[in-house]
């Protein structure tokens, strides 16, 4: 009837609707990789050795016949590369010859420029970086990026590969070491130019502005 039809309908919702198996519930984590998207106990990754550890440096594997000669000893300065203007693919092989301590880098200027696109304008980072060890080497670098820090990593290493060896001279006797560019030097940049003057020891650079008149409208 439907008097009992409904009785059994309520009969079996009632035992559907009961209360479910407790299960205890222990702090111990399930084996394997954690909870959810494996995130272990104790922050990290459970497995991976944590998420913020300190990342081993990787072994250098040289790409080039140059570093393999410099990771096998073959070569004891940067003078014989020099010497058969042999081009540096690799600024590990300048980190072979020069350490760290030794080698000075100096961020010279880092500025922004802009690109217009169908999108908009597109923002990125310019850094220009120099390399020295106070010892006649020295190069710059000049590179882009979307971030500064991949900006100035970058800058950094093309300075590393740009590295040239600098003549040194005298100014007066030829006491002690070379301490001064040999000769009168000029470069160009633009529409500036830059002059080198040799000095005496100890001098240091002086720099004097100088603008060239202007010329006369005839």
């Amino acid at each position: 009837s439907t008097q009992s039809t409904g009785s059994l309908y309520f009969i079996v919702s009632s035992a559907m609707s009961a209360a479910p198996e407790v299960v205890p519930q222990t702090d111990k984590a399930p084996e394997g990789r954690g909870f959810g998207r494996g995130r272990g106990a104790r922050g990290g990754r459970g497995g991976r050795g944590g998420r913020g550890g300190a990342q081993e440096e990787k072994e250098w594997i040289p790409c080039t016949k140059l570093g393999r000669l410099v990771k096998d000893k073959k070569i004891d300065s940067l003078e014989q590369i020099f010497l058969f203007s042999m081009p540096i693919k690799e600024y590990q092989i300048v980190d072979a010859f020069i350490s760290e301590e030794v080698l000075k880098d100096e961020m010279l200027c880092v500025q922004q420029v802009q690109k217009s696109t169908s999108a908009g304008q597109r923002t990125r980072f310019k850094a220009f970086q120099m390399v020295g060890d106070h010892n006649g080497h020295i190069g710059i670098g000049v590179r882009v990026g979307k971030e500064l820090a991949v900006a100035i990593k970058a800058s950094l290493i093309s300075a590393k590969l740009n590295i040239v060896p600098i003549r040194r001279g005298y100014w007066g006797n030829k006491i002690g070491v070379p301490h001064t560019v040999p000769m009168k030097v000029t470069g160009k940049c633009g529409s500036v130019s830059v002059r080198l003057v040799p000095a005496p020891r100890g001098t240091g650079i002086v720099c004097l502005l100088y603008t060239s008149p202007r010329p006369r409208d005839s």
